[in-house]
């Protein structure tokens, strides 16, 4: 396979984490949106379906790069979703935690998505196709980490 991409290898390892970061937000995300309580339950719960929404079409999107690269797309439950790390699963928590929580995730993915985009401009790689989908991707992360930070404000 040749489309010009020097280093599909190490682009497909970098999306794949992308990928499986945006697995895991989906559930974290979930998890937020069937568990919060109080006077700010619908607006967190209409916005955590439009953003579970959002990141589920991500993940084909994603995983189908990874595929066009010539590279097989993570398709374990272990290999998507790191249970390890912060989850408000189990145990009551502010609806401030919880957007907190999400907050942190999607700044997380929007550094990753930016430093993939260097890799991919870089004439060592040459992958405008792949640094044009995590500007898109970075875009949506911190669009959702301002309503998210936004909402948590006192």
């Amino acid at each position: 396979m040749n489309t010009g991409v020097k280093k599909p290898a190490e682009v497909s390892e970098k999306l794949a984490e992308i990928l499986t970061g945006t697995y895991e937000l989906l559930i974290r995300t979930h998890e937020v949106h069937w568990n919060v309580e109080g006077p700010m339950f619908y607006g967190v719960h209409m916005l955590t379906e439009e953003q579970y929404g959002e990141l589920f079409a991500a993940t084909d999107v994603l995983a189908e790069r990874i595929r066009a690269l010539g590279h097989l797309a993570p398709a374990t439950p272990k290999a998507l979703v790191d249970t390890s790390g912060d989850t408000v699963a189990g145990e009551k928590t502010t609806t401030a935690k919880m957007l907190t929580m999400l907050k942190d995730r999607h700044e997380a993915l929007a550094r990753l998505c930016h430093e993939t985009t260097d890799l991919c401009e870089g004439e060592d790689v040459n992958d405008p196709v792949t640094a044009d989908l995590c500007n898109g991707r970075s875009a949506v992360h911190e669009k959702a980490a301002w309503m998210l930070r936004s909402m948590a404000a006192d």
